[in-house]
């Protein structure tokens, strides 16, 4: 249903069956037909599979198949970052670690393809932000590899218990909201209507009758704040904080370093006072979303502290390049900040520096003078 209201937002299906041609997979075939249900109309699509028996595989089988494949670079991490977030729900409903989760439903051909496809469009419609509304609360059981289960799905809630995804009940029986569909919203969506101007929109149909029509509605368009100012860029990410006072201060290096190298977009302490007036360390750690459970336990795990503290913010940011300038002691890469078309200011990287006073034996000062000279005569 997701990509169906994707190609019927205007992804082209040859698009779609090229850029999933690149993955090591066959056995399987795209259905692609009008559909009309109580008066609406959209389409129907379907991965429909050759062979039922499917393999069942483990996340490093789909991350080794995802790394096989031919496929965009940020069309890869989407999709990995949706299965890791599976993974990590399905090891906490029964009790694994992420490497022992076995993929039944998720990772046989449909799903990947599933996932794949909905990471394909994303990147080839220019989507920079998805946002989802409240999701439709039902009752029932729903039939798996496990035997039955009662809806939504254990992996489902789980995923969406670490979004804080609202939902809204509906009086009928039955699983509207699957698991892949849960870690599609999950790693790539916020759970609000932001304002906009919707400019076109998209309906996938699932087969069964509901009082409704169903189906998933996408509506593309331009947020009003992008609109108004085109020349600042926004995202969202999580922030980590815990407040730590019992742990030896020559650990803290080891693990900055520890939280970058795991993802971490920035990570800060600042000295604070706590109950009793205990000195303290506040850890803030700032992170994309699809990083933020990782890093969580990797602070539990590594540090004194009982808990954290995450929550998800908004940024508005400047775009930033990087570009190369000659000096006199050779090449360096300097930072360029921009809002739209405006140069706002442009900055030596402190690696270059640090580089260049090592191969010149000069104090890094001096180099960073030099570094701003020639900027100011070749940054426009």
């Amino acid at each position: 249903m997701f990509l169906g209201a994707m190609l019927h937002a205007g992804l082209a299906l040859e698009t779609l069956q090229q850029a999933l041609a690149g993955l090591p997979l066959s056995g399987y075939h795209l259905e692609l037909r009008p559909y009309t249900d109580k008066g609406i109309q959209g389409v129907y699509f379907d991965v429909q599979l050759l062979a039922q028996e499917q393999p069942t595989r483990h996340l490093s089988d789909i991350v080794a198949l995802l790394h096989e494949a031919h496929i965009a670079p940020s069309v890869r991490t989407t999709a990995l970052a949706v299965f890791r977030c599976l993974a990590e729900a399905e090891a906490t409903v029964h009790g694994v670690s992420i490497d022992e989760v076995h993929f039944h439903e998720v990772g046989a051909v449909d799903a990947i393809v599933d996932i794949v496809g909905a990471a394909v469009a994303i990147e080839t419609l220019g989507i920079a932000h998805l946002y989802a509304s409240a999701l439709p609360l039902t009752h029932g059981h729903v039939k798996t590899s496990h035997g039955l289960l009662p809806v939504p799905a254990p992996a489902t809630l789980e995923i969406l218990r670490r979004v804080q995804a609202p939902w809204q009940p509906r009086p009928v029986e039955g699983e509207l909201v699957t698991p892949t569909g849960a870690a599609l919203l999950a790693t790539l969506a916020h759970f609000e209507i932001p304002p906009m101007h919707i400019e076109q929109v998209g309906y996938g149909f699932g087969k069964k009758q509901m009082p409704w029509p169903n189906c998933l509605r996408l509506c593309l368009g331009t947020s009003v704040a992008q609109a108004a100012s085109s020349d600042v860029d926004t995202d969202w990410v999580t922030v980590i904080e815990t407040n730590i006072d019992t742990m030896s201060g020559e650990l803290f290096g080891g693990l900055m370093e520890r939280l970058l190298q795991a993802g971490a977009l920035d990570v800060s302490y600042t000295p604070i006072q706590m109950k009793k007036n205990r000195p303290a360390i506040l850890l803030r750690v700032i992170c994309m979303p699809q990083d933020s459970e990782a890093l969580s336990y990797l602070l539990l795990r590594e540090t004194s502290t009982l808990g954290v503290r995450m929550q998800q913010m908004q940024r508005r940011k400047a775009q930033r390049s990087m570009q190369q300038i000659s000096t006199s002691l050779g090449p360096i890469l300097v930072k360029i900040k921009r809002l739209g078309h405006r140069v706002i200011s442009a900055a030596p990287e402190y690696e270059e520096c640090q580089r260049l006073a090592t191969e010149h034996q000069m104090p890094l000062a001096d180099v960073y003078e030099l570094a701003r000279r020639a900027i100011a005569e070749a940054i426009v």
